[in-house]
This record gives structure tokens, sequence and C-alpha cells, in this order.
């Protein structure tokens, strides 16, 4: 943890407890109060951290915002631009050029695909001929 105005790691302390386990720290050089989200993409959220992370959650596995919404003390417009803002800097952090060669294989799978087909099994009857209907089946009468 640093102060995010000077960047110093000493002479930090805690400056309230008010919404624990985030706890805000006010810097001993310059005084600045800042918690772990300052700066972040969750700065200036009020969910507590177990309600983020199921808002993670939620993002990252695609769950509709309304639906994530209806939990409780969850207001749709708000973490709809709480989406918003964790999307964009997902896409910001994005490697444009994942792969670094120029020739890429084919998995093996992909490639053999469906060339080791085995033909399908019949029972013991033989299959109709094109155009013909297939033989009907017998009952036996006691």
């Amino acid at each position: 943890m640093a102060c995010p105005r000077c960047g110093r790691r000493e002479r930090l302390g805690i400056h309230s407890r008010h919404r624990e386990p985030v706890l805000e720290y006010q810097c001993g050089h310059r005084g600045r109060v800042f918690n772990a989200w300052t700066g972040a993409a969750l700065q200036g959220t009020h969910p507590r951290p177990g309600q983020l992370l199921l808002i993670l959650h939620g993002v990252a596995t695609g769950e509709p915002t309304a639906r994530m919404a209806r939990e409780p003390g969850c207001d749709r417009k708000h973490l709809l631009e709480l989406r918003r803002r964790l999307q964009d800097n997902a896409r910001l952090g994005l490697d444009r050029n994942p792969l670094d060669d120029a020739v890429v294989e084919a998995d093996e799978m992909d490639q053999d695909a469906g060339e080791e087909r085995h033909p399908a099994s019949r029972p013991g009857r033989p299959a109709a001929a094109a155009g013909q209907s297939p033989p009907r089946a017998r009952h036996l009468r006691r």
C-alpha cells in the first residue's frame, strides 16, 4: 500500500474503520486519505468486498446486470456503470497480439475431425433399400 499522491509507503496511518474490512489510510507526508480502491476501477464503489467478489464473478461469467441487481442493496444503474468500467479496464489490458509466431498450427484433433468415423451400428435386420418402406414389426399371437 502506498500513497496515491506521493507514492511513499512509510508513515501510513489508519484514518478510519467505518467500512471494515476496507480500511482508510492517511499519508503522514501529504495528509491524503485513501483506501485499497483508490485509483482503481473500483474507486467510489460502495458494496462490501464480499458483494464485490460476486459482482466481479457475475461480470466475468456474463451474468445479466438485471439478475445481479436483484441482490439486496444493489442498484441496477450503478451496477451497470461499474460493469462498463470493469469491462473498459479489461479491454485496456487486453493483449492485441497474443501470438508472436507468424505461423500457427491447428490442433491435430481439429484437423482429423470426422476422418475416423466408424459405420453406425445396425440392429440384426437388413436396412431398407432406397424408396422402400422398412419391414413391419411382427406381432406374435398367443
